[in-house]
């Protein structure tokens, strides 16, 4: 077990699909600060603007920029987070699905939507955990999960966070996305630490709140991968959509696009 997992992260994982890793990237806060500053700079093809016309602040979007961002490259294969995520899944394997940078400027009252990411991907599996980590201290504008949401029967049927469509024609597969707080559900949030990082499940519905402090909240997330992931066909083109991967229904996502990781 690597030293910053204890059995209870991984108890935790495993009933509320979501766990708390603190100092995770504590020693590569200044690498990822770096990459991220990159990636502003120069937005890749999937960068997106999050906010209408008026609306004050900014909310930047990026991903799967590792193979173009040295920094994020260096930190996903060198740091600890494949060995955390293998200790936290219970899987012998680690494969890389894609990185993800999300940064809100001072005074973006506007929130993450609630979603649970699962429904986007073309990945289905038990083994999977999503990396969340604030380069910034976050007090008001951390991640919020709802426990256990990684069990629920139905999927939450995901939207597209600027117009608030329907992602999917078919919506019969999915539950319409809840309100957590009306509803009373368990809603985990943490203050955190550069580097501290939130660890969840593909399937945990999560969100967060607006950044309303005169600081910046930049954070990077990591997705992998265990050893039950496989493609599946969704009902339309997913986010990311990786064009042309020839992949089958069933198959083991392949490693020449998402490489199995070594733990460290």
């Amino acid at each position: 077990m690597h030293p910053l997992v204890t059995q209870d992260h991984i108890d935790q994982f495993q009933r509320d699909g979501v766990t708390l890793i603190k100092g995770l990237w504590a020693d590569q806060v200044d690498t990822l600060r770096a990459g991220v500053e990159r990636n502003m700079t120069n937005p890749g093809p999937y960068a997106a603007e999050n906010l209408h016309k008026g609306e004050a602040g900014r909310f930047f979007d990026d991903y799967c920029n590792w193979q173009r961002i040295p920094e994020f490259e260096d930190v996903i294969r060198n740091g600890p987070a494949a060995a955390v995520a293998a200790d936290l899944m219970q899987s012998k394997q680690v494969q890389l699905f894609h990185d993800h940078v999300l940064v809100k400027e001072p005074g973006t009252s506007k929130p993450t939507p609630w979603h649970q990411d699962g429904p986007y991907y073309f990945v289905e599996g038990r083994q999977t955990v999503s990396f969340w980590s604030p380069l910034d201290p976050v007090r008001e504008a951390s991640l919020r999960c709802v426990a256990g949401s990684h069990l629920w029967d139905k999927p939450v049927l995901p939207t597209r966070w600027l117009s608030e469509e329907n992602f999917y024609p078919d919506e019969d597969t999915y539950m319409p996305v809840p309100d957590p707080d009306a509803e009373g559900m368990t809603v985990l949030e943490w203050s955190m630490e550069p580097g501290d990082a939130v660890a969840f499940n593909y399937g945990v519905l999560h969100g967060a709140r607006g950044n309303t402090t005169d600081h910046r909240r930049r954070a990077f997330s990591l997705r992998l991968l265990g050893d039950d992931a496989r493609y599946v066909e969704r009902p339309g083109k997913t986010s990311p959509p990786f064009p042309g991967h020839d992949m089958t229904p069933g198959q083991r996502l392949r490693d020449d696009w998402f490489p199995v990781l070594d733990q460290k």
